[in-house]
């Protein structure tokens, strides 16, 4: 007989995740200035696709259909947007306000799904979204209280958008189809749009000059921070109740701060630690307690 595992390994799972995922801010930082976003994340997902493939092999041939095939595209199409856009903003912002600001799709997800389902928020969902915006303003605002929202932030606040979309998506998607078989699919599209974007918009970079630097941090992009991250998530989330798992998944957003002060060298002011926890609190509010009053 099986002997089940305790819950707190499974947590243990996902805090792992979200450290690989708050270092990869950090990583992404430096990777995209030797390889333009859709390139980066177009080489990104292609690599991890084919190697999730060869490791699922048996799985992807037994489910995958054209039910399959279109569920994972379009989750593939709103991860690709999610990730792209937050590429093209890390470009204008540090890491530590990248990861923060991304964050915030934790919040946005009550509301998209009260479109999508026509489940009405709770009044801590609103409580939730007026910190959230109070601790964007103080991300934004400079010492001298001038508004400095930067063309890098608001892509990044884009970028979290599509986040809370595909969140909203995946449970509507993944009911009764095969979760890992649709992950591939979406990651392969992901890497398709990646390739197809850089193609069409961005110059072809020369691989004779990418430094061994580079390949390093893409291997660390794709085997950790895509798929031994995934998994640990996948994983831990069947174990584990979902406001749980997204409550322990939103500590991404403090280690990417972590590993942005630590690596990056990113200045750590009384307004921006004013906004992130505003921005934290946020999030907690908004994951702890019911998303709706059927729930």
């Amino acid at each position: 007989m099986r002997r089940e595992l305790p819950t707190l390994f499974y947590k243990l799972l996902i805090v792992a995740a979200t450290i690989i995922w708050g270092f990869s801010f950090v990583v992404v930082k430096d990777a995209v200035d030797a390889m333009p976003p859709a390139w980066l994340m177009g080489t990104r997902f292609t690599a991890t696709a084919l190697i999730l493939t060869i490791a699922f092999n048996k799985t992807l041939r037994r489910n995958v259909d054209a039910s399959h095939l279109i569920a994972g595209a379009v989750l593939g199409v709103l991860s690709f947007l999610g990730f792209w856009i937050q590429t093209i903003g890390i470009t204008d912002t540090t890491p530590g306000r990248n990861a923060f600001l991304t964050a915030t799709y934790c919040v946005m997800v009550p509301f998209l799904y009260w479109i999508v389902a026509k489940r009405r928020p709770t009044i801590f969902n609103l409580v939730a979204a007026v910190l959230c915006i109070a601790g964007v303003g103080f991300v934004s605002l400079g010492g001298d209280f001038s508004f400095s929202m930067r063309w890098g932030d608001a892509m990044t606040l884009l970028g979290a958008v599509f986040f809370a979309l595909h969140m909203v998506m995946v449970p509507i998607f993944a009911s009764k189809r095969d979760v890992m078989t649709i992950t591939i699919v979406q990651i392969a599209t992901s890497g398709l749009c990646g390739l197809a974007i850089g193609f069409a918009s961005e110059p072809i970079p020369q691989i004779e000059a990418l430094e061994l630097d580079f390949w390093i941090q893409l291997g660390y992009l794709v085997v950790f921070a895509s798929c031994l991250a995934m998994v640990f998530q996948n994983v831990a989330q069947a174990k584990i109740p979902p406001a749980q798992a997204a409550l322990l998944l939103s500590l991404e957003s403090v280690f990417g701060v972590v590993f942005s002060v630590l690596l990056y060298g990113e200045e750590l002011t009384w307004m921006l630690l004013a906004g992130f926890a505003l921005i934290f609190a946020a999030i907690v509010i908004s994951e702890i307690f019911p998303r709706s009053t059927k729930e």
